[in-house]
């Protein structure tokens, strides 16, 4: 069960921080209590425990919530179309997106007094994005329709079912997918033509799903395998039922990454939308993403024993790789919706 600070021990553990750290942490929280309201985009209630969230800052500032899911890319659009007529507040983004926003202008920055706690890796020097958890691809199989469940990309290669990767070219969790098996099949950042192969061949197969893999589809027994964040194939399997589905990190690769908020520059409610990032990185906002099944970024945040036994065993990830070079994975992403089209869609049948 899902146990919530008080408000009053919340704002006391949120102000020792305050004094050393951010001076104007009171001034946030007035203003955003006097907004209150927070609107997000790709941020539902499903995803990373995002809902858990939101019922916090609802009962200990009384801000109301609504959410509107959407890709990364679509959120920036969202963000840069809108401007000042801006109906989202903040969004959340996968890694690689998170520079494309700030060099699009559409961004805030806003520092929690956490701060010092992220590790340099994973924020921006000037505040405008910071990541809250990280992911890693893994496979998520349907047991009653999958035999032998893959534990790596060999074997879904010499499988006989349909694997789900999702909207490649658009979804950052797919995007990754097809970087995760670049970094399996020896390709890089900046060569992902293994990759494409590799999809290729399960299309050339017809056995290259379209469906989306989501909770509803694989509850209705839509898919067979699918690649997926950890994170989101951890918490659909204990939605529908553990004992249906094998969730496991690719053993011969996988790639790891996180996911950051961005909030809007024209946001209508920037304070309630500071305040909703301060909590995000509070020890209270960690744990809620770590009980959604994500690895929270800060590492002095103690996971209650129960929420660390819910996520996979730490020797599956022995074969994880972080981005390194991230001006070429931005380059090779913007090139990627082209070649997934002309390479691995053109053979779908």
């Amino acid at each position: 069960m899902k146990t919530l600070l008080t408000s009053t021990t919340l704002i006391a553990s949120l102000m020792t921080t305050v004094v050393n750290a951010n001076d104007d942490l009171d001034s946030v929280i007035s203003a955003a209590k006097k907004e209150g309201a927070v609107y997000s985009v790709g941020m539902p209630d499903s995803w990373a425990n995002w809902k858990g969230t939101w019922a916090d800052l609802g009962e200990v500032y009384g801000l109301k919530h609504q959410d509107t899911d959407m890709s990364s890319a679509q959120e920036i659009a969202k963000f840069s179309a809108e401007k000042t007529n801006a109906t989202a507040d903040i969004g959340d983004v996968g890694f690689a997106f998170a520079r494309v926003a700030v060099k699009k202008g559409v961004t805030q920055a806003y520092k929690p007094t956490t701060w010092d706690s992220i590790p340099d890796w994973a924020k921006d020097k000037d505040g405008h994005w910071a990541l809250a958890y990280t992911g890693t691809i893994s496979f998520i199989s349907n047991n009653n329709l999958v035999k032998n469940p893959p534990t790596s990309w060999d074997d879904i290669l010499k499988g006989d079912y349909r694997v789900t990767v999702g909207d490649v070219g658009i979804a950052s969790q797919a995007n990754n997918a097809v970087l995760a098996a670049a970094f399996a099949l020896g390709g890089s950042e900046k060569n992902i033509k293994p990759a494409i192969k590799f999809f290729s061949k399960l299309a050339k197969q017809g056995r290259l799903s379209l469906n989306d893999p989501g909770l509803a589809n694989l509850e209705k027994g839509e898919v067979e395998v699918a690649i997926l964040w950890d994170f989101n194939a951890l918490n659909y399997r204990d939605q529908i039922d553990r004992s249906r589905f094998t969730v496991s990190i690719p053993q011969d690769g996988s790639v790891i990454s996180g996911y950051t908020t961005i909030i809007n520059k024209y946001a209508q409610n920037p304070n309630a939308a500071k305040l909703a990032r301060e909590y995000i990185f509070s020890d209270k906002g960690q744990i809620n993403l770590a009980q959604g099944y994500a690895r929270p970024i800060r590492d002095n945040v103690t996971l209650p024993a129960e929420i660390q036994a819910q996520l996979l065993p730490n020797e599956q990830y022995s074969n994880v790789h972080s981005v390194t070079d991230f001006k070429a994975w931005e380059k090779t992403a913007r090139k990627l919706p082209r070649q997934w089209q002309e390479n691995v869609l053109l053979h779908i049948q």
